[in-house]
């Protein structure tokens, strides 16, 4: 299964605490994802930022809505208990806690009126309709939207610049990721060895003390398996154990197979990953605005 949206975990968070026990927050992320058989991978999943995981925000955000509606209570930090008006909620049995079952109380009606006074548009505010989504779940599909965009046009681009661009565009990308040491040293290593099948060379770490050939190619055609057979007999020929190949199309599925079976490790990048790597690593594309987005810092107010 998929991490559950805010609206979904309301219900179970409100069964977790009728126990009337007190419960930590982090106890309670914990309880709820074995409850709901989340994965490893699930649990670990994290936020565009990388700052939390996505399934503690998306608890946190239905404790706070709960919250307001007067159902939860926390009687000190990082502690959430349910209230008398939680306990008949829970007692109509509902088949679902959201945001329209909420709208049942005035506090939350309250906290919902101030939000859209505080926000630009009413639009970009979860509770303004029955969505699903979080603030940062909103931010984080705007994120992908622009991005998947900006990355499109990066394709684009580079598949229209000069062969001899492009391998400079290589050098760029791979000093911006740690290769190569400084851009002179990486600049004077690829494209200077002459080999049919190989580009250049580039040190794999700063002091040098491993190397990866790299072929570099700006095609349209899909790249098939004698290409890179090629490429892989320059490696063995060098007595390379590490080969990057990287072009503006794409692989077939045969050249994808055939680097599955040999032993030289060579890694394929084709256009989509290479504008991927190029827009995280600063390569061609330039900020044009920054939205710092901030949340409490329980440690600084801690007072145990």
């Amino acid at each position: 299964m998929s991490v559950p949206d805010y609206q979904t975990l309301m219900l179970p968070i409100l069964k977790l605490a009728a126990d009337d026990e007190e419960h930590r927050f982090r106890d309670a992320v914990e309880a709820l994802a074995d409850e709901l058989g989340l994965t490893s991978e699930e649990r670990s999943e994290l936020l565009p930022s990388g700052q939390q995981p996505l399934f503690t925000n998306r608890v946190g955000w239905a404790r706070t809505y709960l919250k307001h509606a007067g159902l939860l209570d926390s009687p000190r930090r990082g502690v959430l208990k349910i209230t008398r008006r939680g306990h008949e909620l829970l007692a109509e049995n509902p088949p679902k806690v959201d945001l329209s079952v909420l709208r049942r109380f005035q506090e939350f009606i309250d906290f919902q009126s101030r939000r859209r006074t505080n926000v630009e548009s009413v639009s970009a505010d979860p509770l303004s309709a029955e969505s699903n989504e979080t603030p940062e779940d909103t931010l984080s599909r705007a994120y992908g939207s622009l991005r998947k965009e900006v990355e499109a046009q990066l394709l684009e681009t580079v598949a229209q610049v000069s062969p001899s661009f492009f391998e400079q565009l290589v050098v760029d990308l791979l000093v911006a990721m740690g290769y190569g040491g400084n851009r002179v040293d990486a600049g004077r290593a690829i494209g200077k060895s002459g080999d049919g099948g190989i580009d250049g060379i580039i040190n794999e770490d700063r002091l040098g003390l491993d190397v990866i050939y790299v072929q570099a190619k700006r095609w349209e055609a899909v790249v098939g398996r004698p290409e890179i057979q090629k490429f892989a007999g320059a490696l063995q020929g060098h007595r390379a154990r590490k080969g990057v190949f990287i072009t503006t199309s794409g692989y077939s599925r045969e050249a994808i197979e055939y680097v599955k079976l040999i032993d030289t490790r060579i890694i394929l990048i084709d256009g989509p990953e290479l504008a991927k790597l190029m827009f995280n690593h600063g390569v061609g594309v330039s900020s044009i605005g920054t939205y710092d987005i901030k949340r409490i810092d329980s440690d600084y107010f801690s007072e145990e």
